[in-house]
């Protein structure tokens, strides 16, 4: 027998928290064929002596929608190892747009394409199709963005939908479950969709229960309000009888400082009685639309972009403010629509966070920003580099898990995040003693240190720190 490929000499991390073990990987057929001392050749061999081979990274929260098609290399996210992302979080999707796109675009969907073009997909199974007929480099699970829907069918944001409305959107839902989504996201922090009552969302939301899909969302408040916030989370979920997941868990603010000791318990005790998955990303600053409301709680804001003064990404909005000489809050108003970075978290709860047994790891990267935050092309190494060989904040295995078999089990997604016989070829070969971010606030665009290569389905899509040109991502079904 000869494998198509063959990793040699490896040290493997499954993806499971077991303990690290030698070994060769043999792939046959974008398929994990055999594990262990192989004596076989095959078509394609990499030596691993030294290096770490692990499941490829599932990308647990991302916006990479638009991404996919438009620059399907999908370098910011194989660089650092990711084989999967999930796409269509805090509410915002690509698809459905049988009206097409209000111009101006409504905030936050002018995080994916400010100009309204890409809102193109009358359906979401034309979008499903677009992915199949021109795949990316990596796979993708797909969620509805409820922001969308409210967009497509509303005429006034500022209220709760109607009956008619409410149909109308939950018939979408359905198209979009039926066509490949795995489930829903919410963004209720957010304009369009804040008017929006508890049980709007329950009814909009009732195709999951037949179909087994999953709740995502950005939730309504992650300051003040946070545990109110949670428990509306909680309640979706157990009316619905889904599975939830709490989008990038934070507290925001000064004053909510410290506060992850008391939101991680009440998690930690509803977990006991339905399904509930949280993700993080590694860092103390968020990243969104630019907004006056936005900037109080925060000690530092940079502008990512601005559609009127893109001269400004990158730049520092105090700094803007006196170059305009205007306040901040006129400044503000003088660069929309723009999107923005706040530094407003506090490093022990990121870490506390984390560390929490149950949580995965999503970047929540913004790949259209002029200056984005460096978690689009940082995220996985920094966990690695940073948060687990530097500051020793959980074992490799466990940092490996929280990115990978922990994620492709919350979100259903059969036969990933786990390197084992029969299990998708979908694997990364990096240098433990290496890997770390190169990605900065001041330079943001910069491939990750230590990544070596990085295989999906099968199929390398990068080597010696570029993309191959491989494509061979698939749109993955959620199996409940």
């Amino acid at each position: 027998m000869k494998f198509d490929l063959l990793i040699r000499n490896a040290t493997v991390i499954d993806g499971t928290r077991a303990p690290r073990f030698a070994a060769d990987v043999g792939v046959s057929s974008g398929k994990i064929s055999r594990i262990g001392k192989l004596k076989e050749k095959g078509e394609i061999e990499i030596d691993a002596c030294g290096r770490i081979a692990a499941p490829g990274f599932i990308d647990a929260h991302t916006h990479d929608d638009r991404l996919m098609l438009s620059a399907p290399d999908m370098a910011p996210k194989v660089s650092q190892g990711v084989t999967t992302v999930v796409a269509g979080n805090c509410g915002v999707s690509l698809a459905p747009a049988p009206r097409g796109m209000p111009q101006p675009v409504t905030p936050p969907l002018n995080l994916m394409d400010s100009e309204g073009t890409w809102f193109h997909f009358k359906s979401f199974r034309e979008y499903v199709e677009a992915l199949r007929a021109q795949p990316p480099a990596t796979n993708c699970a797909l969620l509805v963005g409820h922001s969308m829907l409210r967009v497509q069918t509303m005429d006034d944001l500022e209220k709760p939908a109607s009956p008619r409305e409410i149909s109308s959107m939950r018939s979408m839902v359905e198209e979009a479950l039926a066509a490949g989504a795995i489930g829903l996201s919410t963004g209720l922090y957010y304009e369009p969709a804040s008017a929006a009552p508890t049980e709007e969302v329950i009814e909009v939301c009732r195709p999951l229960t037949a179909r087994k899909g999953i709740y995502c969302t950005h939730m309504r408040d992650e300051g003040d309000r946070v545990v109110d916030s949670l428990e509306e989370t909680f309640r979706i979920g157990r009316e619905l009888g889904v599975p939830v997941v709490v989008s990038h868990h934070k507290l925001v603010g000064k004053p909510n400082h410290g506060r992850s000791a008391e939101t991680l318990p009440i998690i930690e005790k509803a977990m006991r009685s339905q399904k509930i998955g949280l993700d993080c990303y590694p860092y103390c600053a968020s990243s969104t639309i630019l907004s006056v409301s936005r900037v109080g709680p925060a000690s530092k804001v940079l502008v990512t972009w601005s559609k009127p003064h893109p001269e400004f990404a990158g730049m520092e909005l105090t700094e803007i403010a006196s170059k305009l000489r205007l306040s901040v809050p006129d400044a503000v108003e003088k660069l929309l629509p723009a999107g923005a970075i706040y530094f407003s978290m506090d490093e022990r709860d990121v870490q506390r966070i984390l560390g929490f047994e149950h949580t995965m790891i999503g970047s929540d990267g913004l790949p259209h920003d002029g200056a984005p935050h460096p978690r689009l092309w940082g995220t996985f190494p920094r966990v690695l580099g940073h948060y687990s060989r530097g500051l020793n904040l959980f074992p490799l295995e466990t940092a490996v898990y929280k990115m990978t078999g922990l994620t492709a089990r919350t979100f259903g997604l059969a036969d990933r995040g786990v390197l084992k016989q029969g299990f998708a070829a979908d694997i990364v070969v990096f240098d433990e003693n290496e890997i770390d971010e190169a990605a900065s606030f001041a330079k943001p665009i910069q491939r990750a240190k230590g990544i070596d290569t990085v295989i999906v389905n099968g199929a390398v899509v990068w080597r010696e720190g570029k993309p191959t040109g491989a494509r061979p991502g698939r749109v993955l079904a959620r199996t409940a």
